[in-house]
């Protein structure tokens, strides 16, 4: 019986794999994260456009499943691929980043791998369109944020130099 669009175990097995990927890089961003929350980051000058402390966790969660679903759509076509390989090096600029910006507070320096990592969310787009147009679509949101996170990070890292 097919549920979903997912006809077999390993298909399940597969979008379990991604969604624990991209969860296990969430958990360790947050690690260099939520410590610096109320001391260091709370004392930085924000722009007023900084949105509230709460809405990040909910944002987050719901971009890393969305991103999780489209890799594995890209993984159920064409098994592991240089788009994935795309995918897996934006993972590791999105954990760089927050280990960056918040455990060694450095901001300019996170704005240098925000950009990069803008860069190759925009590429993974583009490779996941060869493969699976929704996978495309899926990271749309995600690289909005990311312009955003950018916008934000750029703003907070001039009001703190």
């Amino acid at each position: 019986m097919q549920i979903v669009g997912i006809a077999n175990r390993n298909e399940w097995l597969g979008l379990v794999l991604a969604l624990g990927i991209c969860f296990g890089v969430a958990a360790l961003g947050s690690l260099a994260t939520l410590p610096e929350i109320p001391g260091w980051y709370a004392r930085l000058r924000k722009p007023a456009w900084t949105p509230p402390n709460w809405l990040f966790g909910p944002m987050w969660t719901t971009l890393y499943a969305v991103m999780a679903v489209a890799a594995w759509l890209v993984w159920k076509r064409v098994g592991w691929s240089d788009a994935l390989w795309l995918f897996a090096g934006q993972l590791a600029l999105n954990l760089a980043w927050s280990f960056i910006f918040f455990k060694f507070h450095e901001p300019g320096w996170a704005a240098l791998d925000i950009v990069l990592l803008w860069l190759a969310i925009a590429v993974t787009i583009f490779k996941f369109a060869d493969v699976s147009i929704v996978a495309a679509y899926l990271l749309v949101p995600y690289l909005l944020w990311v312009t955003y996170a950018a916008a934000l990070n750029v703003a907070v890292w001039r009001m703190n130099d």
